[in-house]
């Protein structure tokens, strides 16, 4: 039996891909990709012959239909956008591969946070401000079991919020309501690394007015926190000299 392929296509520029990741996608036969979030120059490396199928409109039951019918006969891409570890529902996929022993392996790739990062030239991790990064989505649809208040109660970390721009004003609400500042910056990028990336700064008290002026409803991820100030409060040891 084949084995299927996970591999994090990154955030958007295509040219974030692992080298591992494109050789994998250069030899394929099958590729399964989820939709609209993975960029067609990613899918352009794969061979001319390859079957490719978007997984945008599939029920899980067709997900794995699709890999138990391919995987007896060739290796089964799996291309998921940014990183496979961060909200992909690989965990779900790898438990249906468990119950049929097929094999798989885990590319990884950028996810839109360190994308965003790289392209703002912000750290997340800035002395005396912020040594502690949380990933995380405001509940929406599906619930969380950890909540907004508990994530925003740590005030000295440095907060990225995937799938939650249409949850502004519940941030907005709870954030205020934990005692932050109106001007706590508040930064919105859309399409971290893609060609028609938008970034919106503002603050927590104008960010909602800005994206909804923008019209930016989807594909975005928030940015919340004073690290986004990019100004130390503690002096870095990192590079310090010591002379025993």
């Amino acid at each position: 039996m084949h084995k299927v392929i996970f591999v994090g296509a990154g955030p958007g520029d295509p040219k974030l891909l692992t080298v591992k990741g494109k050789e994998v996608l250069e030899s394929a036969k099958v590729v399964l990709y989820t939709g609209s979030l993975v960029p067609k120059e990613v899918l352009s490396w794969a061979p001319k012959d390859c079957l490719i199928e978007n997984s945008e409109k599939m029920s899980y039951q067709e997900i794995f239909d699709f890999i138990e019918k391919y995987t007896k006969t060739f290796d089964v891409v799996r291309l998921h956008t940014g990183d496979p570890s961060l909200y992909s529902t690989i965990a779900k996929q790898i438990e249906f591969l468990k119950s049929k022993s097929i094999p798989y392996e885990v590319i990884p790739g950028v996810t839109a946070s360190f994308g965003a990062a790289a392209q703002l030239g912000i750290e997340y991790t800035i002395p005396g401000v912020s040594q502690t990064l949380i990933i995380s989505r405001v509940e929406g649809k599906t619930p969380s079991p950890e909540s907004i208040e508990t994530i925003l109660s740590c005030k000295n970390s440095s907060h990225v919020f995937y799938l939650s721009i249409n949850l502004m004003d519940e941030l907005y609400n709870k954030a205020i309501s934990l005692g932050y500042s109106g001007d706590t910056p508040v930064w919105v990028v859309e399409k971290a690394t893609w060609p028609e990336q938008r970034v919106i700064k503002g603050t927590l008290n104008n960010i909602r007015q800005k994206i909804e002026e923008a019209g930016i409803k989807r594909t975005a991820i928030i940015l919340f926190g004073e690290y986004l100030n990019q100004q130390e409060r503690e002096e870095s040891h990192l590079y310090t000299r010591f002379d025993y």
